[in-house]
């Protein structure tokens, strides 16, 4: 086992935050596994990551499944004997945002992804980090899971805030083995997901969001911090808030 090479596992690396992580990572000379529930978007990764001279390891699964989550790190410690980094980026939200509209099976979903999945995923990795008292665990929040709102949704938020909590616990559980967790909280990103709101934001909205690249460059930073200090949350919000009260009337 060659402990010199950095191995970080990034979940929802297909597009959005996933993808400009998994990209910055590689710059910085990061090993990737990257898992997605799309392989064309896998691939596509895949190719963009090996410009910078990086083999990506893809896993096509969906995050909510317990027994394909264990696999999949078993595979990766089979291969490199270790995990550095487990950056739990898989989410989404719901096609109905507010309370009595929101179906069961949303609900489940969406808990199944953005609960169950960060869970599954860190039980997984955090049982070898321990064996080399040595980890970083990265989880994608969002301000929704602060500030609840109908856009951000009733059970996407309430998921959100699940993160942080959880975030919070691995800390307080891991610390004397040197497992670290740090719960991001970005604001609205300018991803692919914006246009499947009912009210997609306008390009001018859309050119004052956060962008992708600077949201991985946050997480690579909190990366490569020194194994002894961590930052367990930070919030990066737009410079610019916007009034979006009006696209809420969309919102199922």
């Amino acid at each position: 086992m060659n402990k010199s090479r950095r191995i970080c596992i990034i979940t929802g690396s297909g597009s959005g935050i996933g993808l400009a992580t998994a990209i910055e990572m590689a710059k910085r000379g990061f090993e990737l596994i990257c898992v997605g529930r799309n392989i064309d978007k896998l691939n596509s990764a895949k190719d963009q990551i090996k410009k910078y001279g990086i083999d990506a390891s893809i896993f096509a699964l969906d995050v909510s499944n317990r027994e394909l989550v264990f696999q999949m790190v078993d595979d990766v410690i089979s291969k490199f004997g270790h995990i550095d980094v487990l950056i739990n980026n898989a989410g989404h939200s719901s096609n109905h945002r507010r309370l009595l509209s929101t179906p069961e099976t949303e609900i489940e979903s969406v808990v199944g992804t953005n609960i169950l999945g960060t869970v599954y995923c860190t039980q997984a990795v955090v049982e070898h980090m321990s064996k080399f008292d040595s980890g970083t665990i990265i989880n994608v929040s969002s301000i929704a899971g602060l500030s609840p709102s109908i856009q951000g949704g009733m059970i996407y938020g309430a998921t959100k805030s699940a993160i942080i909590n959880f975030t919070e616990f691995i800390n307080a559980e891991y610390k004397f083995n040197r497992i670290r967790a740090t719960a991001i909280i970005p604001g609205e990103v300018r991803t692919p997901a914006l246009d499947r709101r009912p009210v997609p934001p306008s390009e001018t909205d859309r050119a004052n969001m956060v962008d992708p690249v600077d949201i991985a460059k946050i997480i690579a930073d909190i990366a490569e911090m020194p194994i002894n200090v961590s930052v367990t949350q930070l919030v990066v919000r737009p410079n610019v808030s916007r009034d979006s009260s009006f696209e809420e009337q969309g919102f199922k």
